[in-house]
């Protein structure tokens, strides 16, 4: 720079540099991982029927649709709750899901209303007899069983309703408290 001012450079360059300080502090608060909202990836513990289980939750529209698809490596308490707005009649089938898995129904309550068994890569639908369901809780193969788990258990809510706030959600939407 020809016929520059070394006054004017100096001047330019401490405002450089000071504005890319500012812009590296940021607001002065340190981003906190744990304030994130969570994803279908995370896991949350929640009681059925006694018994505590480390739950996915899917609730959008392609975390239900992938469900545990491609997934040969459940941890025997590991399962995906599979959370809807309102109560319906429910179908799940196990396409591309190399696992045997336990499926059960739960109505708005959060009890369980019917319990079935899921074999490997089955793209036959197992629809729910009763029509007033909301959760679609998948197990490995045995799990009820294992846990004494079956008609009439109950779903803690109240771990449902904290997970579905961690994931960013509202839980009054899907009428759980």
């Amino acid at each position: 720079m020809k016929n520059a001012n070394p006054v004017s450079l100096g001047v330019v360059a401490v405002a450089a540099a000071l504005a890319l300080f500012m812009a590296g502090c940021g607001s002065g608060k340190s981003r906190d991982p744990a304030a994130e909202p969570k994803t279908v990836f995370d896991h949350f513990p929640v009681d059925v029927g006694g018994s505590t289980a480390s739950l996915q939750f899917a609730v959008l529209e392609p975390e239900q649709i992938r469900g545990l698809m491609q997934r040969p490596d459940l941890g025997r308490d590991e399962g995906m709750i599979f959370v809807y707005e309102r109560p319906q009649q429910l179908s799940i089938w196990m396409r591309n899901t190399p696992e045997a898995l336990d499926l059960g129904y739960l109505t708005p309550e959060g009890v369980v209303a019917e319990v079935y068994g899921l074999l490997p890569l089955d793209e036959r639908p197992v629809n729910s007899h009763g029509s007033r369901i909301q959760f679609a809780l998948e197990m490995p193969t045995g799990w009820f069983a294992a846990h004494g788990v079956g008609a009439g258990s109950r779903i803690d809510m109240k771990a449902v309703a904290a997970a579905l706030k961690a994931r960013g959600f509202e839980p009054e939407k899907f009428g759980v408290r």
